[in-house]
């Protein structure tokens, strides 16, 4: 069963108090199926997602291509018998800027074309003008990498499809703690792309969230407690006043508690959320459980692998590192992983589906899949 357009939820949903959920799933096995069930009992749209480094013309660090991840998508569609859902290219990320990184991604979102992708993420948040003497400047390489791959998409794709952007590194940090996204750098950067005519659906910003896992300074997982809401409601809000319709894509939600986002979360602002190492985490935690040969040989290769270059960043916990550096292992273990016993995996997707019915529901995205499906009749 093929992915619809995420443009048809994205706009079916602006004004809805409703977050769509994305998943990194990292592997196929149990997990997507798990989410896919979630999301026909709740009658609630999905996108399935992996970035560049996750999936790329190589096999990123999943293993996963473009077109063997959208097979097995759609093939796991298919088994469920489910149709709201969209198959979405996150964080295409540039990082340099060079004419060489910008053609090598055009490559790879022309394979994702291809594959039937119906959503992109163009990420140059990592390009930022620090001499520039105004916000403008600082964000024209940002501006500029954003738009060549914005028209690239749109001369290249065959029909309609989502667009999300990205302003404000996530994550990033100075001597003063976590670096936030400013609501004029939003409004600033939109309106350079609507000049050009490009106007996405969504658009991520830097409010306090990390990816991964979140940790104590004793290396222990700890619940995220560093999303900057009332920032986040800031940029929205200045955005709106604009008259734009784009809205925030929250990434970085693992570990944060679903209490805190069914309460806290403004969901008129934030249209999508990102949910990927979680899914991660129940991997391992089934390997550990059901399969303590294979999640020990994971183990030791991980820490053979980066236990030096975890030192050099000051990780010094077990923990923290095979939290750290654990998803590289997806694609040196894929084969014993996508040949797991049918317990093993029906448990993931057990727990999978767990999860899901969770997010979707401290999303209040339960049955807006049927307006979606009105909004596209």
């Amino acid at each position: 069963m093929k992915p619809i357009s995420s443009h048809y939820m994205f706009e079916a949903l602006a004004d809805e108090p409703s977050i769509i959920m994305a998943c990194n799933t990292r592997t196929s096995i149990g997990l997507i199926k798990g989410i896919f069930r979630a999301a026909k009992e709740m009658n609630a749209p999905i996108i399935f997602e992996l970035a560049k480094t996750e999936c790329n013309l190589s096999g990123g660090y999943t293993g996963f291509t473009p077109k063997m991840f959208a097979e097995k998508t759609m093939q796991i569609a298919e088994e469920v018998n489910y149709d709201c859902w969209a198959l979405h290219a996150d964080h295409l990320t540039i990082k340099k800027g060079t004419s060489e990184e910008i053609e090598d991604t055009k490559k790879l979102i022309k394979a994702q074309i291809d594959a039937g992708y119906t959503s992109f993420a163009i990420d140059a948040s990592h390009l930022f003008n620090y001499e520039g003497k105004n916000t403008r400047e600082e964000l024209t390489p940002n501006i500029n990498a954003t738009i060549e791959l914005a028209e690239f998409i749109k001369k290249n794709h065959p029909s309609n499809y989502g667009l999300e952007v990205e302003v404000g590194e996530i994550g990033k940090t100075d001597e003063h703690g976590r670096v936030l996204t400013k609501p004029e750098e939003a409004v600033e950067f939109i309106t350079a792309l609507k000049e050009k005519g490009i106007e996405p659906h969504a658009i991520a910003i830097a409010n306090g969230s990390v990816h991964g896992n979140t940790y104590d300074e004793k290396g222990r997982i700890v619940p995220q407690s560093s999303i900057d809401i009332p920032q986040t409601i800031k940029v929205a809000e200045a955005l709106a006043k604009t008259g734009s319709k784009v809205r925030i894509a929250q990434h970085g939600i693992t570990g944060t508690p679903i209490e805190f986002i069914e309460k806290y979360f403004p969901k008129k602002a934030i249209i999508k959320g990102n949910v990927g190492t979680e899914w991660q985490n129940i991997i391992w935690s089934a390997l550990k459980e059901k399969e303590p040969l294979l999640w020990k040989e994971i183990n030791f290769w991980t820490y053979e692998t980066y236990s030096k270059e975890a030192e050099k960043k000051g990780i010094t916990s077990k923990e923290q590192l095979m939290g750290t550096y654990s998803k590289n292992a997806f694609k040196p273990f894929k084969e014993k992983i996508d040949s797991l016993n049918e317990k093993t995996v029906y448990a993931i997707e057990v727990k999978a589906f767990e999860k899901a019915k969770e997010f979707i529901k401290a999303f209040g995205a339960k049955n807006s899949a049927e307006k979606i499906r009105k909004y596209m009749k």
